[in-house]
């Protein structure tokens, strides 16, 4: 059914940092990107094909971030994926066979051998290439990819205009390469704006962005319509504003959905509750216990991880079917409310890290699928919209400069620059300042010294990954954070070393290539006032 009264812009940040360890035969932290595959993103794609094959009318936005097509792209990142999937449906399999007669457990596990398998099929089905689904996708119409900056890297401490330019350039034109036309939107890392970002923006011929709430409640002037409707930038660019009632709904574990007590309880897993040799061969080399991604229990409620009870898929699918009946309930009384208040149709936007759906609420993709569903068969208050749909329809909207802000913890920039990781700038803009004088003095470099300055603009832009900061303040990842940014601090480094004394190493060079390998086709001169 058509809505009457206002629309709902869905967005999901997909992101995660670029983990690439050609050099270890496997490595825990690429396990974060095999789970996201897994829980997220595979069944993100697959429940948005499912609905355009029932003729559902949905629309959501979905940031897919460079850094993340970059590794879905990556052929050995594909083939350690398929291997760890395979082994994960292999000790399925056995257990399906083990649980068979424990009947507790017997449906989790049917549930898992199903969805695994599920997930490999999708893999074929694309023949690997994932992005080329999502390409279809949107080609089609029903969904709009957006961008992200190259690296993920946080504008605001960036400090030099350039180094903000050629994170965005770099984003722009990655994204055109692998779906062949300019992004029209983009996913600022973590919300953070700062003024004059969004001449950076105009510059790209990118149409809107993305703030947290009080960066338009504090706008200059005051917004007429509050975060209902975007505002526009001196520059022209549009900037849309985070609901928090929607966003507390689902992200919050004590008020929102992913606390209920039949959803997947994630902190018990099976790579703890199986007895060791059986779990022996699915495990890191090393032989360490760790979260394989499959777990019997649920939420159950404030209890030890030993007082949880067994999942019960039925149970969890009921609660997804009725919280988004709740959701798309709460939607239309807000929208219907807002209506009387607006003199235009207002838009409520519900921004969520995708990685919540599915990696951390398991059940998160059944619920949006359920939400798509409801929305298109059970109300006639409002519709789906992307972000470019809108400015189509209402391309007058208020003039005004967004407050400084991001969507982290206190709404500022804390959280990527306090005690915790304030020594890594010193280091960040260090060799983004030579990284500039390179890319402004060389203007025609060719062959090996070309090479040269491509690596170095690699190893600059994931040094800028705002990921390793945010990791430092969280306590989690400490070591490989630290031990990220002085490998990429130390390889620019010796590359830039070996660079101005014309005796160029080849050898460390193509180590360099092979190890930091993001952005085949990418050119330094994006560091440049005049950028490529």
């Amino acid at each position: 059914m058509s809505g009457q009264k206002g629309l709902w812009c869905l967005v999901l940040h997909a992101h995660l940092p670029y983990i690439h360890h050609p050099e270890h035969e496997d490595f825990l932290e690429e396990d974060w990107f095999f789970e996201a595959l897994t829980e997220t993103y595979i069944p993100i794609l697959a429940f948005s094909e499912k609905l355009v094959r029932e003729g559902v009318k949905f629309r959501f936005t979905i940031n897919l971030s460079p850094t993340l097509c970059s590794m879905m792209k990556d052929e050995l990142l594909k083939s350690r994926y398929l291997r760890h999937l395979n082994k994960q449906i292999e000790l399925i399999e056995k257990e399906v066979r083990r649980t068979s007669s424990i009947p507790q457990f017997h449906a989790t596990a049917k549930m898992y051998e199903g969805k695994l398998k599920a997930c490999r099929a999708e893999i074929e089905k694309h023949h690997g290439d994932l992005l080329s689904g999502f390409k279809a996708l949107q080609d089609f119409g029903v969904i709009e990819i957006i961008t992200c900056n190259a690296t993920h890297g946080y504008l605001p401490l960036l400090l030099d205009r350039r180094a903000q330019a050629a994170q965005v350039r770099i984003g722009a034109s990655y994204y055109e390469e692998n779906f062949g036309r300019r992004p029209k939107g983009i996913w600022l890392a973590e919300c953070a704006y700062a003024p004059g970002v969004d001449e950076i923006l105009k510059n790209e011929g990118i149409r809107y962005f993305f703030m947290d709430t009080h960066g338009i409640l504090f706008a200059e002037p005051r917004p007429k319509y509050g975060v209902f409707a975007p505002l526009i930038t001196q520059n022209g660019v549009a900037a849309f504003a985070r609901d928090l009632e929607t966003a507390h709904q689902v992200w919050s574990a004590e008020q929102g959905y992913p606390g209920d007590a039949r959803y997947r309880e994630f902190y018990r897993d099976l790579g703890y509750d199986l007895d060791f040799e059986t779990v022996k061969p699915y495990l890191h080399n090393d032989g360490v216990r760790r979260n394989i991604g499959l777990k019997y229990f649920r939420i159950t409620g404030k209890v030890g991880l030993d007082k949880k009870e067994p999942y019960h898929p039925d149970w969890a699918k009921d609660a997804a079917g009725e919280h988004s009946a709740n959701f798309m309930f709460n939607r239309t009384k807000q929208i219907e409310h807002l209506s009387t208040v607006m003199d235009r149709p207002p838009v409520v936007v519900s921004m969520y890290d995708a990685e919540l759906f599915g990696h951390w609420w398991y059940e998160g993709p059944d619920f949006l699928e359920f939400l798509f569903k409801k929305i298109h068969f059970d109300q006639n208050v409002f519709d789906c919209i992307t972000p470019s749909e809108y400015l189509e329809k209402f391309p007058q909207n208020q003039m005004m400069e967004p407050c400084a802000s991001s969507w982290g913890d206190k709404g500022y920039y804390e959280v990527w620059l306090n005690g915790a990781n304030d020594w890594v700038y010193r280091h960040i803009h260090a060799v983004t300042e030579k990284m500039i004088s390179l890319a402004e003095k060389e203007k025609n470099a060719g062959g090996l010294r070309r090479r040269s300055l491509n690596q170095m603009a690699r190893e600059v832009l994931l040094a800028q990954a705002s990921d390793w900061p945010f990791l430092m303040t969280a306590g989690t990842a400490t070591q490989y954070s630290h031990k990220r940014i002085k490998d990429h601090v130390h390889r620019f480094l010796t590359l830039e070393r070996e660079f101005t004394s014309g005796n160029i190493n080849e050898s460390f060079l193509k180590e360099c290539e092979w190890k930091d390998n993001i952005f085949p086709n990418v050119n330094y001169r994006a560091f440049s006032e005049e950028g490529v």
